[in-house]
Order: C-alpha cells, then structure tokens, then sequence
C-alpha cells in the first residue's frame, strides 16, 4: 500500500508541474512574454529580484519572474538558488557613488543644493490615478523626456558634506578598510557589525524593512529622519586581477542609494549632532534604500549609547527575520504533510481530553 501511496504521489506532482506550465502560459492565442519585454518594462520588479536575490542579471531575474508568474517572493528564491551555483572568480573594489553617472538625484534637507535637484523618473509625483490609455491595444506612441544640453558633472557632491564641513554631523568612519564580512560564506553571528548588518539588510524583504522602517517613525524607535541624499545612477564594478596588480572595471551597474540624517541629542561620550543612515540596492529600488537606511540607524542604537526597546532596535529580532527566502521556506513548508505530527498531537490531545473528564466527573461525584 505506501508503494501505491508514493507513485500515485509523484504522478500527481509531475501532473501539478505541468499545470504550472499550463497556468503559466495562458491564453495561447495571446503573445508570449519575451525576457527583454519583463526586463524593459517591468524593470521595478527586475531590479527588486536582482536585490533580494543577490544576483545583478537583468535577464535572469526577468527569466526568474516569467517563471514564477510575475510572483516576486518565488522569483528571489530562483534565483538566489541559482546564485549557489555560481563560481565565485574575483571579489570587487569598493564602489564609488561620488562619481555615479546620475540619472536622479534628490535632497529633502537643503532646496539649492551643489548641481541642482534631479528628479529624474519618479512616480512622486504621479496622481495615482489608473492611466487607460495603457490598455489600448498597440499603445506604442513614442514618449520621449526633454534631455539637458549639457551634461551632468560627475563628479557632484554629496549633500550631506555641507553638515560634515561645519561637523555637525558624525564623522563617517567607515572607508571599506580591513577584510569585510562576507554573509554568503559566513553565517551570521552576533553582536553584528556593521557591514554585517548592512549586507543582511541589502537583501532582505523589502516589505519587512518597510514595516519595520515605519515603526521607527511612529514612535518605536524614536527617529524622526531627513533623506540627506537620495541618487539613482550607473557606478563601475572593478577587479584588481592577481597579474596585474591594477583595478580594472569589467561592468557598470545601476544603483540607488539613500543617507538619511538624524536627530542624536548627545550622550556623555558623543556632543549633539546629527547620525547618519545608509542604504544601497541594486536598480531603481529607492522603498528599499530609505527603509534600509533608516534601520541601519536603528540598529546603531548600543553604538551611540541609546537604550534598546523596539524591534527595530534589535539587530538579532531583526537580523533573524529579514531573508525573504528562509521566511518563505519555513512558512511555505506547513503545506506538506504533517500526517505523523498531527496524529501525534491528536492522540494526545484526545487523552488528556479523556483524564480531563474523568477528573470532572469524579469531581461532581463527590
């Protein structure tokens, strides 16, 4: 019997795949869905796929979301599991968002700020009302944006060096110096620095740090931030190769990221002045960037000498909860059988049912 039990199983799960590929297809008599249409014009959702699943690979994250049928949590998971495969050749230099080619670039601390505000593509400010145009069949009018006659310096600076020129805000202590944690071949270990944290925090569910950022604001967690410096733009990755001995760039990538400051009244250690938050993610993904920054300033509460009393404060509740992928495996695995826990539980439950009334009936009898 368990022999029949178990074939007549895996035919249903082999079945169960093909009506995923049936469901996934969908009405034939309908165009499908190429990877370069996901990756042009669902780049939102390519770019959180790229982030969550630590992966920069436009046409593999378009190729993971075709396969989850536009589901962004399964699309993650695919590819952060092909990401295991993947042989790890070089380890990159440091980034340098000073010179990001920027493409946007906002700061809602200082109005006139060194080479203007940039508001670049932005749904800000969008009426959020449903656009009907879009559905019209062969909508292809051609919507070109006014380009600047010069173009930007790259080399614009960073808003929150005015604060830092008058050091009224902290001074930035982190230059990338020393050997850096690596999560995806360490596990994670606590108390946590801060490039633990922030690589925790760059791949963790956009929608949990959302949460969590909120949180903060309302009075769990006491921050009341300004966004220094918000830029989205293309950086250079560059490898120093062991024969030749110099950094040489091999891709450029889109980036957002986000400083935020933050109110720090002074303890006995450190005078009044502004703290900083930080937050990078690959792609337009600026949700994720201000939400990672302002728990990055949370979680730097023992640093600066504040009590710990929310959750966003707690880097092990927070650390612990943030990976998309291990949240959902665990809460996606109560769908298998649980034919022999939940047997268990019953004849337990049963039992102390009975002695539970047998012990009040021999109480009333007395």
């Amino acid at each position: 019997m368990s022999y029949v039990a178990v074939k007549g199983g895996e035919r249903a799960i082999l079945n169960s795949h093909k009506l995923i590929a049936e469901n996934r297809r969908g009405n034939r008599d309908l165009s499908e869905l190429s990877l370069e249409q996901i990756s042009e014009q669902f780049g939102l959702a390519v770019d959180r796929v790229m982030t969550e699943g630590s992966v920069y690979d436009r046409n593999l994250a378009a190729l993971a979301l075709k396969q989850a049928q536009g589901d962004a949590f399964e699309a993650i998971f695919l590819l952060r599991a092909f990401r295991t495969t993947l042989p790890r050749f070089a380890v990159s230099e440091p980034i340098d968002t000073s010179i990001m080619a920027v493409r946007r670039r906002i700061s809602a601390t200082f109005k006139d700020i060194p080479g203007g505000q940039v508001l670049g593509p932005t749904y800000d400010y969008t009426h959020r009302l449903l656009d009907f145009s879009l559905a019209a069949v062969g909508n292809d009018d051609l919507i070109e944006a006014d380009r600047a006659e010069e173009a930007l310096d790259p080399a614009m600076p960073r808003v929150i060096d005015i604060l830092d020129d008058e050091r009224l805000i902290e001074e930035d202590r982190d230059h990338g110096d020393g050997e850096v944690f690596d999560l995806t071949r360490q596990p994670m270990s606590f108390p946590a620095a801060r490039d633990q944290r922030l690589q925790n925090l760059a791949r963790a569910d956009e929608g949990f740090l959302l949460g969590l950022a909120y949180s903060t604001t309302r009075g769990y967690g006491g921050a009341h931030p300004f966004v220094g410096e918000m830029r989205l733009g293309e950086v250079l990755v560059e490898i120093v190769p062991e024969d030749l001995g110099f950094p040489i760039a091999i891709a450029e990538i889109t980036v957002t990221e986000c400083q935020t400051i933050n109110q720090f009244m002074g303890s006995l250690k450190k005078p009044p002045q502004f703290t900083r938050g930080y937050g990078l993610t690959f792609g337009h993904c600026e949700r994720k960037a201000i939400s990672m920054a302002l728990i990055d300033r949370a979680l730097r509460a023992p640093e600066l000498g504040e009590d710990v009393r929310y959750p966003a404060q707690d880097e092990e509740f927070v650390l612990s909860h943030t990976d998309n992928v291990e949240a959902n495996g665990l809460i996606s695995h109560f769908k298998l059988p649980h034919y022999v826990d939940f047997q268990a539980e019953l004849q337990l439950l049963r039992r102390l049912r009975t002695e539970h009334d047998a012990a009040i009936s021999q109480e009333s009898g007395q």
